[in-house]
């Protein structure tokens, strides 16, 4: 899997930088999203059988890979502001098929994502597109984490409310008889 999901992935971002004319190819998040077939091809032949499907697992290990990459790079590196910006409503469309500049401006609206990307150092501010990469990263590791959300068209929001029961409350949202 992973040689087939590499090519995959590079040959997703080679044909973006072409078709926008942009003129280094950098891979980022939705390039993996781009590549699912190469992962879902492989788990269906590992987890035949499996309930979630092999869509759903595919789309946690991209999410899961992406927490664990953005934990080791950035540590315990403070995304409140992020994910507040989120909760209030914010929120963003990112694809495989937008140019580099153009997303860099647009993860420029939520408040301190380029700033946790350039403190980190995930990636310089005089290179846009590695920078929209790492900020796709970023995105992706909250999503990991469940603060924001991601839909399968690339979308990022608020994350969905957790209904959570309260003491004495049955499952059902009543009080619970004694």
């Amino acid at each position: 899997m992973p040689i087939s999901l590499l090519e995959n992935v590079v040959s997703n971002a080679e044909r973006r930088t072409m078709r926008l004319g942009e003129r280094e190819i950098v891979p980022r998040i939705a390039d993996l999203y781009a590549a699912l077939p190469a992962i879902t091809g492989k788990i269906e032949l590992e987890y035949e059988g499996e309930l979630l499907g092999a869509q759903v697992i595919a789309r946690e290990l991209i999410r899961r890979a992406a927490d664990a990459t953005f934990r080791e790079r950035a540590g315990g590196v403070n995304t409140d502001s992020i994910i507040i910006w989120f909760d209030g409503g914010g929120a963003l469309q990112v694809t495989d098929e937008v140019e580099a500049k153009a997303l860099y401006r647009a993860f420029g609206s939520v408040p301190g994502l380029l700033d946790v990307v350039h403190q980190v150092g995930l990636a310089p501010a005089s290179d846009p597109a590695t920078a929209a990469s790492a900020c796709e990263l970023v995105l992706e590791a909250l999503v990991a984490r469940r603060k924001i959300s991601r839909s399968e068209s690339g979308q990022y929001g608020r994350a969905p409310m957790e209904q959570r029961r309260r003491p004495n409350q049955d499952l059902f949202g009543g009080g619970m008889s004694a």
